[in-house]
């Protein structure tokens, strides 16, 4: 037999490959451009009608073709053929297209190979639980077809395939708990690694929370050692915007003196697992007294990390809910705080100036403010659309705005009655799981507030939207706004068996990332101390787990061993004289009958055709006759073969 014909792959088995290359690729359906998953998909279609039809593959010049359109298209969509998403959406359209060319036993290696490699790029995208439980129903259904491919039976082939699968849990346990752990992205991958992370911006401007608003993610989720201070309390800190350019608010960029804070509450603990949003912030409590070793505390009460968070991370911290800071401010930062832009916004400019010509307070002018919010304003996440001069609009106009329009009007209006105010970006309230204890901060929650610098007290903070909508800060944002609102589905629904299953899931989310996904280098450290195991560098990590492995390995093929069917003496005799043909060119399948393979050893062995000829009587003989010495008969037989 050719080597190509020895090769050939069965037609039964082509199905196998077929759905595990979908297995492999189908998640990716979902972070890939919607052209690429059609594209994709329209190629497997087309791959499983010519197996279904029995049509001839398509020519050599046809493939090459259509590989270099895929590959220009992803090119135009990501300007680049390699990084995360480019070279996953090449390695799906290469995927989709070996189905094309399916022929021989070759070809269905590298569809499994490349399948089990596609499985880890799926953790580029996600880490849940329903990835994890898809990407080991992937790696059965790859390896049942690896063992399909190679001629087990369909019966007993997904029993097999699952029992390799459970063989591996041990050795995967070990490598999950010993193998060195790094931070960082996944390999060291390009800067699109962190592509897509979303969450709050260190600029504002009409409109730009309200969006944020609308997303249900979980932004982080903090556990206090003691008992959960009243929503009404927790505002979590992030940028801190005191430059007003047109319309929009963004941080000032010099350097800043570290803040003296003045704690007049004893100081809470917590453990904050902030999800990756690409900024430094750690949006701590207000204010914090206590940051981990690697952030520090700038001049505006903002904790910021030395690095970008690129990837969930857990912290612990204290804050003290009443303070006093910066009591003596620095005159260059008091004149900024004060400064607008010029010729915009005059009505606002007047309105103030004119308290402050009556003789009013700082207090007073303040009060004067949030009662005008608290009249004919109304809180909502569709406001119209302002102009060039948005506060004028929104304070005599519309009076319809969201958290950052209420801060933005309220900071303008204290700069211009020569109260210094900035605008502040972060995290307001949170919902508590009684599942387990934790309070869960959401996108949804994010909020925008103000700040206004007073004599002999220094930083107060002054929330507006508190004024015009009590029950946001009180309640949450589903209490505040009416029904109708954009907020998602999640945030608004009412049900109460859904959202206690709402709270059961989410708790064993955060189980999963507590425990599993947050198995970081330091856990790791602490686990090797509690084995013993102190100072433990990467060389002593490899010693340990080649020595355990080859543990687990000698235990396996002992009970493997052990557990193996005993073949009688005929087939053992049997399996001897095929192995022998197997040396000499000829391969069998296991479903083949000894005189099926008797009458391709004539066609393609001649001379071995008699010899083999007198195995297979004796074969037979010894399986179905009386005869006496049959055993010893197919000993011969099998000893003489050629």
């Amino acid at each position: 037999m050719s080597t190509s014909a020895r090769d050939a792959l069965d037609h039964k088995t082509t199905p196998w490959l077929f759905a595990a290359s979908l297995a492999a690729i189908t998640p990716h359906f979902t972070y890939q451009p919607l052209w690429l998953s059609l594209f994709s998909g329209l190629i497997l279609s087309w791959g499983i009608l010519l197996w279904w039809k029995n049509l001839e593959l398509p020519r050599r010049w046809l493939l090459v073709f259509i590989v270099m359109a895929g590959s220009a298209g992803i090119f135009l969509e990501y300007r680049t053929l390699f990084g995360r998403d480019a070279g996953v959406g090449m390695l799906v359209l290469f995927m989709a297209m070996k189905q094309l060319e399916l022929k021989s036993k070759r070809d269905g290696r590298v569809i499994v190979t490349l399948g089990y490699f596609l499985l880890l790029t799926h953790y580029f995208y996600s880490q849940s639980i329903p990835t994890g439980i898809w990407l080991l129903f992937a790696m059965w259904l790859l390896t049942a077809s690896l063992i399909r491919l190679h001629g087990g039976p369909a019966s007993t082939t997904p029993r097999y395939a699952a029992t390799l699968t459970a063989q591996a849990i041990p050795f995967m346990l070990v490598l999950y708990l010993l193998f060195p752990r790094i931070s960082g992205p996944l390999w060291g991958l390009p800067q699109d690694a962190h592509a897509g992370k979303t969450g709050l911006s260190d600029t504002m401007e009409p409109g730009s929370i309200s969006q944020l608003v609308q997303n249900s993610d979980i932004a982080f989720r903090v556990r206090f050692d003691g008992e959960t201070p009243a929503k009404g309390k927790l505002y979590w800190r992030g940028p801190v915007m005191e430059v007003l350019d047109g319309n929009s608010w963004r941080p000032y960029a010099g350097r800043r003196v570290i803040e003296q804070i003045e704690t007049i509450s004893p100081p809470i603990d917590y453990e904050t697992t902030i999800e990756a949003h690409n900024q430094r912030w750690l949006l701590a409590l207000d204010a914090p007294t206590n940051l981990p070793p690697n952030a520090s505390l700038n001049g505006v009460l903002g904790a910021n990390l030395k690095d970008a968070i690129v990837s969930r991370q857990r912290f612990r911290l204290s804050a003290s809910l009443d303070y006093r800071f910066n009591l003596q401010e620095d005159p260059d930062v008091l004149r900024r705080n004060l400064t607008l832009p010029k010729g915009l916004n005059p009505k606002t400019q007047n309105l103030a100036q004119k308290w402050r010509s009556n003789g009013d307070s700082p207090d007073t002018i303040i009060r004067n403010a949030l009662n005008m919010f608290a009249q004919d304003f109304y809180y909502t996440l569709r406001p119209p659309l302002l102009g060039r001069h948005s506060v004028d609009e929104f304070l005599f106009n519309t009076q319809r705005g969201f958290c950052e329009h209420y801060s933005a009007a309220f900071v303008v209006l204290m700069r211009s009655a020569g109260i210094p105010a900035r605008v502040i970006g972060g995290y307001q309230g949170g919902e508590h799981n009684p599942v387990d204890g934790y309070l869960v901060v959401r996108q949804s929650d994010a909020h925008a507030w103000s700040e206004v610098w007073l004599a002999d007290r220094g930083w107060v903070r002054v929330d507006p939207t508190a004024a015009v909508s009590p029950s946001r800060i009180e309640a949450g944002i589903a209490d505040a706004l009416d029904i109708g609102e954009p907020l998602p589905a999640l945030i608004q629904s009412r049900i109460e068996w859904l959202r206690s299953a709402r709270y059961r899931w989410e708790a064993i989310n955060n189980a999963w990332n507590q425990q599993i996904l947050g198995y970081n280098p330091q856990r790791q450290r602490e686990l090797l101390n509690r084995l013993g195991l102190p100072d433990s560098d990467w060389r002593s990590l490899a010693i340990i787990l080649a020595t355990i492995c080859a543990l687990l390995l000698g235990m396996l093929t002992v009970w493997t061993l052990y557990h193996r069917p005993r073949l009688d003496p005929a087939t053992r005799l049997w399996h001897k004289a095929l192995r022998h043909l197997q040396r000499r060119q000829v391969n069998s399948q296991p479903w083949e009958t000894p005189l099926e393979i008797l009458q391709r050893v004539k066609a393609e062995q001649p001379e071995l055709a008699e010899p083999f000829e007198r195995v297979v009587e004796a074969y037979l003989l010894t399986r179905y006759a009386s005869q006496q010495n049959k055993l010893k008969k197919l000993h011969d037989a099998v000893v003489q073969l050629p």
